[in-house]
């Protein structure tokens, strides 16, 4: 059974600001330096782009998976549809094995957003909430992404909405090496 002191937590980054997937990455290095097993999954990201966390925690020994193909608007629903469904399995068969003390599923809020072609017979929002809900004791979860939805929401234990206010996109600078990605 789960105590105060080993109980765990539902944690989730989203909202339109800058700062989620780097709030959960900050997560997984202060776990890491407490000697807990860390693994992210990132639903969206490929593996076929070269991203800093993913060369730093390769180094630091923080377990991260790829399993998205990108942009929405860059592959076809159906290819979208097969990473999302591969990505989801993979994520259940990790927290349900219980070899990890945190689990982050990166951008899960983005994918579980997604309304310009069907996902829910891929990546069921039932299925992920009882996924959540049924987790090894102990274990926390950090979900990341915008536009969580309402029983992400109250599965959580932590909710923290990432609000612009200002953002150098907007004065016409792109994606920024080491910041971004």
């Amino acid at each position: 059974m789960a105590t105060k002191d080993n109980q765990g937590l539902v944690l989730v980054y989203t909202g339109d600001g800058k700062g989620k997937t780097t709030a959960a990455l900050g997560l997984a290095v202060r776990a890491a330096g407490r000697d807990k097993g860390v693994l992210m999954i990132q639903f969206i990201k490929s593996p076929y782009r070269e991203y800093g966390e993913k060369t730093m925690f390769g180094k630091m020994g923080i377990e991260m998976h790829q399993m998205g193909i990108g942009f929405t608007w860059l592959k076809t629903p159906e290819e979208h549809r097969e990473a999302l469904q591969k990505a989801w399995a993979f994520a259940k068969e990790k927290i349900n094995s219980g070899a990890y003390d945190v689990v982050i599923l990166d951008e899960l809020n983005n994918a579980l957003a997604i309304d310009s072609f069907p996902i829910d017979d891929v990546l069921p929002l039932q299925e992920v909430v009882e996924t959540i809900q049924k987790r090894p004791p102990g274990m926390h979860l950090v979900i990341t992404g915008r536009s969580a939805k309402p029983e992400i929401i109250e599965a959580a234990d932590l909710v923290t909405e990432m609000e612009p206010i200002k953002h150098y996109y907007e004065e016409g600078i792109p994606a920024v090496k080491g910041i971004e990605y």
